[in-house]
């Protein structure tokens, strides 16, 4: 059985409406870490983060929409933005940033519960600070598989988050 996590875990809420606790993530993110393979056994299906501090931001769709034009020349609004670690060695795992407003959106179109869908695009981030891309139909589907594995392990461990909106 893998080793508890206790790696930091930072969470800025940068919504309004937004209402979770921040344990709860912390605690959602230490689940997958325990969740992921041995650093002996990671290979395709399987994730490991790197060590190191995780930062997880949750933004309006104009908030990320500037970090997308900032970094990636691309103003538009989008579900998620990754930041890995600059290098090997430092005490940063990465940084995942979550448009709120983007997954209020999708979860009310495709009638799915908004803390799901938040919990999803939470995930995707911690998948692509593993080295999981989305970019080719062949890396979308390995994606997916992952995503579906830890949404699963998160399940199993009770430490889905209670997101929800308010006023």
């Amino acid at each position: 059985m893998p080793a508890k996590s206790s790696r930091p875990v930072k969470v800025y809420c940068g919504h309004a409406q937004l209402r979770f606790t921040r344990p709860a993530v912390a605690a959602a993110i230490h689940a997958l870490d325990a969740a992921a393979a041995p650093a002996t056994d990671c290979n395709r299906g399987t994730w490991r983060l790197p060590a190191g501090e995780m930062s997880i931001a949750f933004l309006t769709d104009a908030a990320l929409a500037r970090l997308h034009g900032d970094f990636m020349d691309d103003p538009t609004t989008t579900d998620v933005i990754t930041f890995p670690a600059a290098a090997a060695g430092h005490d940063q795992a990465g940084e995942v940033c979550i448009s709120v407003d983007t997954a209020r959106a999708y979860a009310a179109k495709h009638d799915r519960p908004f803390a799901e869908e938040l919990t999803l695009y939470l995930v995707h981030g911690y998948l692509h600070l593993c080295g999981y891309d989305d970019r080719t139909p062949v890396t979308r589907r390995q994606m997916r598989g992952a995503e579906r594995q830890a949404i699963a392990a998160l399940r199993a461990a009770r430490k889905m988050p209670a997101f929800a909106l308010g006023s």
